[in-house]
């Protein structure tokens, strides 16, 4: 179990919330995390790249010239892998990539990595109504109260989406929104600050604590 502080819109304490997830032991944490990571990257590619072998390229159905007595080497195509324009040896063709992996191995690497980061959590007061429309301007210095360098890869967790946030922080390249019923293994390894609010963290471990 991890003690989070958290803290208000003006980045003050305003009290603490427990991170308590069942996580996988520490000799094994490190493998089922990295096997959830490949998953997920790998899940992700579209397996589309493909690329013409000498049987599928145009032309090339006459010899270039005859088997002996030029000199030169025997030819049968001008589509051969040898030649310019002709076909591709072992090239790229259209493939599944998906990586299969236990839905329990999931939310436990999952759950391992969330609860791993705790030192780059912070956990803010749900602040949704205090923009009354949307400002970036206050979005930053609200980051800044919390301490966080909004120049930073940062990950914030929400319960619910809430309009005025969301388009506060759309345009900043730095910040990714996700609900809490989103979490992937990417986004909290690729984050350098994680922001939670205290209804996300409640949800999280209702939904993913076993």
């Amino acid at each position: 179990m991890v003690d989070c502080v958290v803290k208000d819109w003006q980045g003050q304490d305003a009290g603490t919330a427990a991170l308590d997830l069942k996580v996988a032991k520490e000799e094994n944490a490190a493998h089922i995390v990295h096997r959830a990571l490949v998953r997920q990257i790998n899940n992700g590619r579209q397996g589309t790249a493909s690329s013409k072998t000498r049987a599928e390229v145009r032309g090339g159905g006459r010899k270039p010239w005859r088997q002996k007595g030029t000199g030169r080497a025997r030819a049968g195509s001008i589509r051969s892998p040898l030649w310019r324009g002709g076909g591709v040896i072992f090239g790229p063709k259209p493939r599944d990539y998906s990586t299969k992996m236990n839905r329990k191995e999931r939310r436990l690497a999952l759950r391992t990595a969330f609860q791993g980061c705790a030192e780059s959590i912070v956990v803010v007061q749900d602040f949704a109504s205090e923009l009354s429309q949307p400002k970036t301007k206050e979005m930053l210095a609200a980051l800044d109260r919390w301490g966080i360098n909004s120049e930073e890869k940062i990950l914030m967790v929400f319960s619910e989406r809430n309009d005025n946030v969301y388009r506060s922080l759309r345009n900043v390249s730095t910040v990714r929104m996700i609900d809490a019923t989103n979490l992937n293994i990417y986004d909290i390894l690729h984050a350098d600050h994680i922001v939670v609010t205290a209804s996300a963290l409640e949800k999280i471990q209702e939904v993913y604590g076993e």
